[in-house]
């Protein structure tokens, strides 16, 4: 018998009756009831279909009709637990084992992402005799308590947290060290070495460094090529080992690599990897593989480890149905050459819109980082929620992330097209043209002093002319704005050539701003040089707009 259709407002109020309420749900404002998918694409109680954007979890396609053949006949012939012997177990850690370095051999078999890295913490504890674990800041690594504990992504939305610990993120956008500084990977490895030798200090251990190998909920964060080879010798020079948490960003997603953690190249070998979500295409399955020694320091414990539904063989089954299409459909070369082509059309719409700072990811695995200012970084986090419900009435679903949630998320099921790829940069284009954040315009006979004071900065400025101000960020006794005059520069430029005929200076001795504006079409000023080049009439109110801090 099927189960009972009920209309959406019927399927909402259950869910908010009987369904806790930390569980959230996706569009929370207006959510949208889905009733089957296919591929790429998902459908609504109506028939209304959505190109899926998010799902990483449908890795070669909802409801592959491979992967739901291989788990229905298995389903129809034994499922049982892992004690019996049976061959679906041992060929998929087989075929598993081959995707990775010969060093990672022994497999455990588990049934979510939280799960295997809870084990991969026993495992590393187990082997090393230590307790303290490294991790990232943003990381997120799973829902149970060790993993809580361990994940300062779920602590942002807790102002009084007290957070462990944790190593800057490898960010080379918008983190400590970035893409100017001449060896962000090295910088950021010794910030984990800082810690491990704090933790010396205080007489702890360290049993092991955990990260995604690429970061998904801090905000999709390619680290630096050598980052994680740095930070492996110091962990292991301190005895511990180094987990790569594959969960998000493995089978194939990355495209030039079957696993995320290989893009640092062939000399970085981790001693534990998790992985999850793709592995049995919305399946409850998932895996822990280490090395022989881990393993038999485990088994030497005395403690035996079982797990009720790990490995059964439906699980399996269906794990190496997945295996097969991801290899007969070529879905890691897709990821390569689609992911190229969604990254080009991201690029070409960051030219376009400065509402985009950054455009990273690899593969089917990209983040576009929403900014409010290109320099100052000011996250743009409303106008992100604002895109991705915008995207929603064109149909098309995406979600965002990282620290400050302006970071678009991109991680379709891999079967995604060069056409789907197309059809989102063409339904983004004009929704970031209507999106950004609203100007205060600010007339001479309304200016008057504002001040703020926001985490222990304060903001004081004075108008002296007619200004559209976009509010930014700035400090106090630094420049306050920043003028953006692309006709004052070709009006400053023509009034220099007519100076430099005259043979007069005095202008330009008089104002040293009007130099700068003639070279660039921006510069940084305090509000009483800003006053006096607008007062001087070197350029017209109404040719520029300045920007500071937000109030």
């Amino acid at each position: 018998m099927s189960a009972e259709k009920l209309d959406k407002s019927k399927t909402l109020f259950l869910r908010k009756k009987h369904v806790g309420p930390s569980c959230k749900i996706f569009f929370s404002q207006d959510p949208i009831k889905i009733v089957k998918a296919k591929g790429q694409y998902m459908y609504d109680e109506n028939g209304q279909r959505y190109l899926d954007c998010i799902n990483n979890v449908a890795h070669v396609g909802h409801c592959h009709p491979d992967v739901v053949q291989a788990g229905a006949e298995q389903m129809g012939t034994l499922n049982t637990n892992a004690r019996f012997l049976h061959d679906n177990l041992v060929l998929y850690a087989q075929r598993l084992q081959a995707t990775l370095p010969p060093a990672l051999s022994v497999c455990y078999f588990v049934n979510s992402g939280s799960e295997a890295n809870d084990l991969a913490l026993r495992l590393a504890r187990n082997f090393t005799g230590h307790d303290d674990i490294i991790t990232l800041e943003n990381a997120y690594h799973g829902h149970v308590s060790s993993l809580i504990d361990i994940s300062p992504y779920k602590h942002h939305q807790l102002p009084d947290a007290e957070l462990r610990p944790s190593a800057p993120s490898p960010d080379v956008y918008r983190g400590r060290y970035r893409a100017d500084h001449p060896d962000p990977a090295a910088a950021y490895a010794d910030d984990v070495r800082e810690l491990i030798d704090r933790a010396h200090e205080k007489g702890r251990k360290i049993a092991a460094f955990i990260a995604e190998s690429l970061q998904s909920c801090g905000g999709q964060v390619v680290p630096p090529a050598g980052y994680f080879q740095q930070v492996a010798a110091h962990v292991r020079r301190a005895g511990g080992v180094v987990i790569a948490d594959e969960v998000q960003v493995g089978f194939g997603r990355v495209g030039s690599h079957f696993w995320a953690f290989q893009l640092q190249g062939a000399d970085f070998v981790p001693d534990i990897v998790t992985m999850g979500k793709p592995i049995g295409n919305g399946h409850p399955m998932s895996c822990v593989v280490t090395t022989a020694e881990v393993a038999q320091a485990f088994a030497s414990s005395g403690m035996e480890y079982f797990n009720t539904f790990g490995g059964n063989p439906v699980s399996c089954a269906i794990g190496l149905a997945v295996l097969d299409v991801i290899g007969k459909e070529d879905l890691q070369g897709n990821a390569v050459r689609v992911g190229q082509h969604l990254s080009d059309l991201l690029e070409a719409l960051k030219r376009k819109h400065p509402l985009i700072g950054d455009v990273r990811g690899r593969g089917l695995f990209i983040g576009v980082e929403l900014v409010k200012d290109r320099l100052t970084l000011t996250p743009a986090t409303a106008e992100a929620q604002e895109v991705i419900y915008k995207l929603k009435e064109e149909k098309i679903l995406l979600s965002a992330d990282g620290p400050h949630r302006n970071v678009l998320k991109f991680k379709p099921p891999m079967c995604f097209t060069p056409e789907d790829a197309e059809l989102v940069a063409a339904k983004l284009d004009p929704v970031l043209t209507g999106t950004g954040p609203a100007p205060f315009t600010a007339r001479r006979s309304e200016c008057r002093e504002r001040s703020q004071q926001e985490d222990g900065e304060h903001l004081r400025r004075t108008c002296s002319a007619t200004f559209t101000l976009t509010f930014l960020p700035v400090i106090w006794d630094k420049p306050v704005c920043r003028v953006f005059a692309p006709e004052a520069e070709r009006r400053a430029s023509a009034a220099s050539r007519r100076d430099r005929r005259s043979s007069s200076s005095q202008r330009s001795q008089t104002h040293p701003e009007g130099d700068k504006l003639r070279d660039h079409t921006c510069l940084r000023l305090t509000s009483d040089r800003l006053a006096l080049l607008a007062s001087s009439r070197l350029i017209a109110a109404s040719d520029f707009y300045v920007t500071a801090r937000e109030f």
